[in-house]
């Protein structure tokens, strides 16, 4: 035999040999141009040719509707300012089977450039996951040139979808807001929907990226979809340099096709949130020990506390049922000031505690509140330190420079003495010491994380934000700053977590770098996001609280929706808990106000939503109820928060906000259709309903308030 028609044989047998591997593994094969990804519910197409790759077509299984055109160019950057895309000239080096950790199987393609790209190579990861129509996209770069490359303006995900913009609409904003034509998102687009009225179909665009950096656009050019990582010319420019020899991985994407749906919020509901719940790794879906019922005493005391009010405080929480106990924002002083008179809550940066208002320490502390059953929670900043403390005296160098080359405070235009340190030196390490310290040494179970440390949630002008230092060890310009900060952030949240595992980090909405912003990037480090702070009154602050919640959830995990100020001793602390229940109930105030009789209330709700965190894991869960949109005064609104795993039951909350309507027909998805449910008024187990799960989704029962503004939770059980 000849040798060349050995080396085909071989070939052939290699060939098949990973055809069946990948086919039995990894939902994808390789015939020696061709990759498929198919998993039995979406399928996709890529072909390799002398140019390089493209998707030939994107289907469901079910369905001949092709969502991809094939002149798609499958990926794009700028590698030293030129451009280049899956076109660019690309040969295979190899196909191989690709996995993770949550059940995602598929493939990874090597590429190598050629012509112009010579000494670039790409390691494109595709992953799809099993029962769901979802397709999750990485490229990694590796430069093996012999010089520095710098890599900018990535779409990891470029498509042109195939139906037009005409009769689409793009639903933008976490999926809640519509606009028409040409869009391109920012940092409130985790997610965009387009979709064909025409067709009924659709398609979600998902993107994984941080904060500021995240970009995703429609119909820039005809019909175009882009996903990935902001241009050179958007505000918050995305830059990362390689060195000779070494590669970088970029945030993942994703794409979830739909058909037969007049609604584009039922692909929310039903196959993002099965994603993000079983596939995607975000850490509240991770943790063991959720918190159920947290107090936060940030209002009304501020600063003003000491060891002494904190413990009968503590006291009155415990005797309302609630079990995680946090202390926020003043414990703290300086290291050369922990024990004088004019130390203050502002001083930041040293973590020591201030002596003054707890004498015998932290750990005193919140070993007698551990007594009265309070797991315990702390407040810090993540990255900033004032100018007198000692950590930068000693390390002015670690602080974030201004253009003009200046230390500077990112957060915010007060506080002119506080700075924030930058992550892109070895301030990482000395704060993840600290915190590990205070975690390790306090029995901590809470970290609420703060504080700007990329980007603000104040300061409008955009040059007021990165870091412009030039002699940082970890960045090298303004532009490459923000996702060294990002990342370098991440990998402290991972080490606190591999440290102590069951830690629940609540990063706040300032660390993300954007009022109310939350994304996956920070839900797949952060188990938490303390979202705002909202303190008027009933009706007023339940209803801001609902609105916030529907608009952000069910695109991001409701559980990791943390919304303070409300207070447990208002006077309508009932009708506002009733609306906490929809996130993650958190409260502020002063418990020691309240008689008897309203803890003993309280309390009963606190059990209550125990008892369902416990037998319907309800807080994994939440979908829109159906009939019930936005919430808007004059009207009714609700959610649903029901286990479509085992289908054995939930929660469903239903408002009355100020509607002349006094009876509502309500319904409810994803139960078993042919096993009879129990209806029960919370907090009470008494029996109002007993339907079927098909009678409760087609017919619903009917849920009846004399009152304006009121509100009614619901068990469903079997």
């Amino acid at each position: 035999m000849k040798i060349s028609s050995l080396r085909n044989v071989l070939l052939f047998a290699l060939f098949y040999f990973i055809h069946l591997f990948a086919v039995a593994q990894n939902f994808a094969s390789w015939n020696g141009h061709k990759v498929i990804l198919d998993n039995g519910f979406v399928k996709k197409e890529l072909v390799i040719s002398n140019d390089g790759i493209y998707t030939n077509y994107l289907k469901l299984n079910n369905s001949d509707l092709n969502f991809c055109n094939n002149q798609s160019k499958e990926f794009s950057f700028l590698i030293d300012s030129k451009s280049y895309d899956g076109t660019s000239g690309w040969a295979l080096i190899n196909f191989a089977a690709a996995k993770d950790d949550h059940h995602g199987y598929g493939a990874t393609i090597n590429l190598k450039g050629t012509k112009e790209l010579t000494g670039i190579e790409l390691a494109v990861t595709y992953l799809l996951y099993p029962g769901l129509p979802v397709i999750r996209k990485q490229i990694t770069i590796i430069n093996k040139t012999d010089k520095e490359i710098m890599l900018e303006s990535l779409d990891v995900d470029k498509m042109i979808v195939d139906f037009s913009y005409v009769e689409s609409v793009v639903y933008t904003n976490y999926g809640r807001q519509k606009k028409l034509s040409t869009y391109v998102g920012n940092w409130d687009d985790p997610i965009l929907i387009v979709h064909s009225y025409q067709k009924s179909a659709g398609i979600l665009l998902g993107n994984e990226a941080p904060g500021v950096l995240k970009r995703i656009s429609y119909n820039t050019s005809m019909n175009d979809a882009n996903i990935g990582l902001t241009h050179t010319d958007d505000k918050y420019p995305f830059r990362k340099f390689i060195e000779s020899g070494d590669k970088w991985a970029s945030p993942r994407t994703f794409i979830i096709p739909y058909i037969n749906s007049l609604d584009p919020w039922q692909v929310i509901n039903t196959s993002l949130a099965t994603f993000q719940r079983k596939n995607m790794g975000l850490r509240i879906f991770e943790i063991k020990n959720r918190p159920y019922f947290m107090y936060n005493n940030y209002i009304p005391f501020f600063d003003k506390f000491n060891d002494s009010l904190l413990t009968s405080v503590a006291k009155a929480t415990a005797e309302c049922g609630v079990k995680q106990f946090e202390i926020d924002w003043g414990w703290q002083a300086l290291q050369n000031a922990y024990n004088k008179a004019d130390a203050t809550s502002t001083q930041v940066g040293d973590w020591v505690v201030n002596k003054r208002k707890f004498p015998d320490g932290l750990p005193s502390f919140f070993k007698k509140i551990s007594k009265l059953g309070l797991e315990s929670g702390l407040w810090l900043s993540v990255g900033s330190a004032v100018d007198s403390s000692s950590v930068f005296m000693n390390h002015p160098e670690w602080a974030v420079k201004d253009k003009t080359g200046k230390s500077a405070n990112i957060h915010s235009y007060y506080d002119v003495d506080m700075k924030t340190m930058c992550f892109g030196t070895d301030w990482k390490e000395y704060i993840k010491q600290h915190l590990i310290n205070l975690v390790k040494e306090n029995g901590l179970k809470y970290l609420k994380l703060d504080y700007s440390v990329a980007t603000s949630a104040y300061i409008n002008e955009y040059e007021n934000a990165g870091c412009f230092a030039i002699d940082h060890p970890f960045h090298k310009d303004r532009s490459e700053s923000f996702i060294v900060i990002y990342e370098r952030l991440f990998d402290l949240f991972d080490e606190l977590h591999k440290e102590v595992p069951d830690l629940y980090i609540d990063c706040t909405f300032e660390t993300a770098g954007k009022l109310q912003l939350i994304d996956f990037a920070f839900c797949e480090h952060a188990e938490g996001n303390w979202l705002t702070n909202i303190v008027e009154d009933f009706p007023v602050g339940s209803f801001r609280i609902r609105n916030l919640a529907w608009w952000k959830s069910p695109a991001m995990p409701a559980s990791s929706l943390i919304i303070g100020d409300l207070q447990i001793n208002s006077r309508d602390f009932i009708q506002e808990l009733k609306t906490l229940i929809g996130t993650f109930p958190i409260t502020c105030g002063d418990p020691r106000k309240l008689d008897p009789s309203k803890k003993a209330e309280i309390k009963m709700w606190a059990e209550w939503i125990l008892q369902m965190q416990k037998k319907h894991c309800y807080d994994l869960f939440r979908q829109d109820l159906p009939g019930f949109g936005e919430p808007i005064e004059g009207n009714w609104d609700g959610w649903a928060r029901i286990n479509t795993d085992t289908k054995e039951g939930g929660i469903i909350g239903v408002y009355r906000q100020g509607s002349l309507d006094e009876i509502r027909t309500v319904s409810v998805k994803g139960l078993e259709k042919n096993k009879i449910y129990n209806i029960k008024l919370a907090p009470f187990a008494k029996i109002l309903f007993k339907m079927s799960g098909k009678a409760l989704e087609e017919k619903g029962f009917k849920v009846k308030m004399d009152q304006y503004y009121d509100s009614k939770l619901f068990e469903i059980t079997l």
